[in-house]
Formats: structure tokens, C-alpha cells, sequence
């Protein structure tokens, strides 16, 4: 328990989870009588994580891609969690460059502006020139954050430990997603990884069938100037696509049309990434997509992607158009097929929520709904439903809703439909027929004639089986377990109940009759076990909450 452990910054967090009003700690910290343990309110909690510091900062902004596990009032409050943090000053950072470099400073660089252009928790970033004369973007790790962040790591494990004895750490496995957390954290130190990130997005968009490649731009990496601390890329001169004053460009574009080409770029190249290259960009928010100087997009800081498999993509596929159909049993279908979780599931009441869920959407046009938020609620049920989901699902949602809360802002007269509606019918039809038609088809074939040449065999073993009632069927039915604990609970208290009984009986029996201080000895001690034994039944009952 990190109450117990060395940790340097021990008192500190004491401190401020007391200042921050969590009562739940409160009352364990002071000692006094704590009741079932809760999470502190949404707005205490991200109170405590900007307090901590840059590395719980960045902490709630990974929690904040998990609606499959926070409820909305949560992942709202934790998504404003802003990043920046006072620069280091240019002394550190100058010094920590010139040990990442393998050659000296002023034969690498002909300048470097010493003023950030912006600090982040874990980094800040610096304009720089390279002696070929390339304008580069300087990506430095804030000095001595390696030493901090495993103290914070052991902290946070620790507090994983007590969020474990809630309901909500019971039900989820804190514990394991603690873990996730902070190895996300960890990832984040080596900033060669948001490298081969950046490398490896660029090599997908360069090549598309729904866009044009050259309208969207992923920096390139220098990688004989990036070290783990260290990552230079290409510079990338624009304004954050929400600030970009299309009105005021002179390229003789219409500026609504403008609007109306880059929202459909940015949907179609993102949807590539979901649903046909399985790896994508998973932090699309306003200061991440830059409107260049030239009329092109850029996307930039890669260092938080997500993966989906072939199989997760065709069901969020479906979901897609069953959200569109408002379809609350196929909701409920794609969800337990996407589950990780194998306890036994309600599907009548699964499917009544998801249907009371969709019913606010049965008088709006479609053009109307906002499906990210749509998502976000099909999570929601499903945790509420204890289902859980693979933890690519909240970063998967998170994308979705952070990509169409800019395009929104960017373009108000966004319909979501006319943008996705012939993506949609292009995954389907490559769901069907997948790349190669003709192959497809002769895969098809070919799985036709080995079972047209193995039925015939496999008929012929079942009937033999039948008919020399040697055919055998293994059941296994789920729950049974629980049920024969309650029972052997409920016998074995039968059975203390009829014990107790005898005792008293038995002792009343003796007593009246007793003739001797030996007979009334043997009565007494009849009567006491009797006592004991009834008060430990009364107290395991009370004990087991099931009284009523």
C-alpha cells in the first residue's frame, strides 16, 4: 500500500488528497471509521491530478479515452485537462541536447530558438535550423522527468490498491488497468516509438483510394538527430485548423468549399486508418490538426495511436450501421461480441436499455445525430451491463468524438452521413469480396469442395455413433458453481439451526431432571454451546447481507 512505502513524494500526496476534500481518504488518512470505499467527485478528481503534477495530468488525459470505464461525467470532466506547464528553462534544456547529439550543437544546428513553442508534461518543443538550411521542430524530454515518473508509478499502484476495494475497482480489475496506465506513461519517455508512430502513419496516408495523399501531411523524422529524449522532425509552418481564417486566403477558393473539401479529407483519411489500416492517429483534437500555409492538413503529435484487428473493425463496421438503422438488438449483438468479459450477460435487459438509448434519436434526421456521443453511450450501457470491452474501445470512441467535434467546429454545416455514407458501402463491399474479388471467389470454391468431399465421410462417423450408441455429449453449463455454494451455505445453516435445537433441547431435558451437580454441569455447558453456536449463526447471517 503506498501509505507504507518510502516514496519521496509520500507526504506531498497526502497533502493533497486531504486538501482536495476526497472524504473517502479523508477518513482513512486521519484514522477515522471508513465506510464502503468511493471514487472522489469528477471535479475533485481532476482538482487532485492537476495538483499532483504533469505526470498525473497526463494520467487523466489517458483515463479520459475510457468511456468503457468512467461514466460521462467523468471522461467529460477529465478531457478538459490541459498540458501545459511553466517551459524548463533554455540552460537545462540546452544542456540535455548537447548529450543527445552525437556531434556538437553549433555543427548540427545553425539556430534554435530558445523560447518553446510549447511545453507539454512530459516535453516542450523548440524551432530550430538545421546547417542545410531545413526549418526542423526540436521535440526535448523536460530534464530529470525519467527519475520522477517511476516514483509517480509506484504511487499510483499504490492508489490502484485502494480503488481496488471499491465496487468500481472490483468490477473492472484496477489493478490491471493501472498497469496499462502506467506503461503508457512508460511508452512515453522513449520518444524514438512516437517516432516509428510518425513514420509508420505517414507510410499509410501516402497512398489512398478516397483522398488525395498530397492535401495531408505527417511530418517527416530525422532519425540521425532522435534519441529516446530527443525527437526532430520536419517543421510544419500553419495554425491549429480551428484558428485558420479561410475568409482571408487569397488562393481564390471559396472558403465554404474549402471548409467542406478538409472536413471530408479528414474523415475520409481517418477512416482509413480505423477501419482498413487497423492503426491510427488516436489524439485528433483542435491543437493536433494544423492548416498549413500551402492549404494542406497536418497531423501532428502521434505519440498516442491505437491498433484494431480485422475481425474488431468488421464489428464496429456494422456498428456503425446499426447505430445509423437505430437498431438497439444489433447494438446488443456487435457489443457482447466485441466483449472481453465472460460472465453471463442479461441480453433482454442489454437490448431494453440500448432501445430506451436509441429512442431520443427516433425524431431526428439523421444528418442530425451525433454519433460520437452515440458511442460514448453504447459503452456506457455496456459497463453498466458489467461487460467488458478491450481497452482499444475507449481510445476508438475517443478518436471518433474528438474527430467530429473539430469537423463541427470547423464546418457547422457538417452532415455526418453525406461524409461516411459511400465510405460505409466501399467497407462493405470490401468485407464481401476483399481486395481481390476473383480470389475471394476461388477461396469461396475452394472451401465448397473440401466440404462437399468431407461431409459425405463425417455423416457417415455421426450415424455409425448413433446407431452403436457410442455417441457422447459434453454439456457445460455456466452458474452452476454459484449455485452449489449457495446451496452447501444454505444446508450447512439448516443444519447448525437443527444442532442448535438439540442442544437446547437436550439441556432442558437434563435440567429438569437433574438429580446431581453433575447433571446440572453437563446442562449448563449444553446450554452455553448452544448460545455460542446460535450467536455465530445470527452473526453470519447478519453478515451475509441476506436477512431480507
Amino acid at each position: 500500500m503506498f501509505l507504507t512505502q518510502t516514496v519521496p513524494r509520500q507526504r506531498e500526496i497526502i497533502e493533497v488528497l486531504l486538501r482536495n476534500g476526497w472524504d473517502y481518504m479523508r477518513r482513512v488518512l486521519t484514522g477515522g471509521k471508513a465506510d464502503e470505499p468511493q471514487l472522489p467527485t469528477p471535479a475533485v478528481l481532476k482538482n487532485i491530478l492537476v495538483d499532483l503534477g504533469p505526470v498525473y495530468i497526463k494520467l487523466g488525459q489517458l483515463m479520459s479515452t475510457r468511456p468503457d470505464l468512467l461514466s460521462a461525467g467523468y471522461i467529460e470532466e477529465l478531457s478538459t485537462l490541459q498540458d501545459e506547464v511553466p517551459p524548463v528553462p533554455w540552460a537545462d534544456v540546452e544542456v540535455l541536447i548537447r548529450k543527445q547529439l552525437k556531434r556538437p550543437l553549433e555543427e548540427t544546428f545553425t539556430t534554435i530558438n530558445a523560447i518553446p513553442v510549447a511545453a507539454g508534461s512530459i516535453a516542450q518543443t523548440h524551432k530550430a535550423t538545421l546547417v542545410d538550411g531545413r526549418e526542423v521542430a526540436l521535440k526535448v524530454q523536460r530534464p530529470g522527468i525519467d527519475l520522477t515518473v517511476p516514483q509517480d508509478i509506484a504511487l499510483i499502484q499504490g492508489i490502484a490498491d485502494l480503488v481496488a476495494r471499491t465496487e468500481f475497482g472490483q468490477n473492472y480489475e484496477i489493478k490491471a488497468i493501472a498497469e496499462e496506465f502506467t506503461k503508457a506513461l512508460e511508452a512515453e519517455l522513449d520518444f524514438t516509438r512516437e517516432a516509428s508512430f510518425t513514420d509508420q502513419l505517414r507510410r499509410n496516408l501516402s497512398e489512398s483510394r478516397w483522398f488525395d495523399p498530397t492535401q495531408l501531411v505527417v511530418a517527416e523524422i530525422f532519425w540521425d538527430l532522435t534519441t529516446p529524449k530527443l525527437l526532430v522532425m520536419e517543421w510544419l509552418n500553419g495554425v491549429p485548423l480551428l484558428s485558420a481564417n479561410l475568409e482571408s486566403e487569397e488562393n481564390g477558393k471559396d472558403p465554404a468549399q474549402e471548409r467542406k473539401e478538409i472536413t471530408t479529407l479528414l474523415f475520409r483519411a481517418f477512416f482509413q486508418q480505423l477501419y482498413i489500416d487497423g492503426f491510427f492517429h488516436a489524439d485528433p483534437h483542435p491543437g493536433n490538426l494544423f492548416y498549413l500555409k500551402d492549404g494542406r492538413v497536418a497531423l501532428l503529435d502521434c505519440g498516442m495511436v491505437g491498433r484494431l484487428d480485422p475481425r474488431t473493425q468488421g464489428i464496429l463496421i456494422e456498428m456503425l450501421l446499426a447505430i445509423v438503422d437505430l437498431d438497439a438488438r444489433r447494438c446488443a449483438q456487435l457489443t457482447l461480441q466485441l466483449a472481453e468479459s465472460t460472465q453471463p450477460v442479461i441480453m433482454v435487459q442489454l437490448e431494453n436499455d440500448y432501445d430506451r438509448m436509441l429512442r431520443k434519436y427516433y425524431n431526428l434526421s439523421v444528418s442530425q445525430l451525433n454519433f460520437s456521443l452515440i458511442i460514448y453511450e453504447l459503452l456506457q450501457i455496456a459497463r453498466n451491463n458489467k461487460i467488458r470491452l478491450p481497452s482499444n474501445m475507449g481510445l476508438y470512441a475517443k478518436t471518433l468524438a474528438n474527430l467530429e467535434g473539430v469537423a463541427r467546429g470547423f464546418n457547422p454545416e457538417l452532415n455526418f452521413i453525406d461524409e461516411i455514407q459511400p465510405l460505409l458501402t466501399d467497407l462493405f463491399r470490401r468485407q464481401l469480396f476483399g481486395e481481390s474479388p476473383v480470389r475471394s471467389l476461388l477461396r469461396t470454391a475452394l472451401d465448397v469442395k473440401s466440404l462437399s468431399l468431407q461431409s459425405p465421410r463425417q455423416i457417415e462417423l455421426l450415424l455409425d455413433r448413433i446407431t452403436s450408441e457410442s455417441l457422447q455429449w459434453n454439456l457445460s453449463v455456466r452458474g452452476l458453481d454459484s449455485l452449489r455454494r449457495t446451496t452447501d451455505d444454505a444446508a450447512n445453516r439448516l443444519s447448525f439451526s437443527i444442532l442448535v435445537g438439540s442442544l437446547i433441547m437436550g439441556a432442558a431435558i437434563i435440567s429438569s431432571n437433574a438429580r446431581t451437580s453433575q447433571l446440572l454441569f453437563v446442562s449448563n455447558v449444553l446450554f452455553a454451546a448452544a448460545s455460542l453456536l446460535g450467536l455465530w449463526l445470527i452473526i453470519s447471517i447478519l453478515r451475509s447481507g441476506r436477512l431480507r
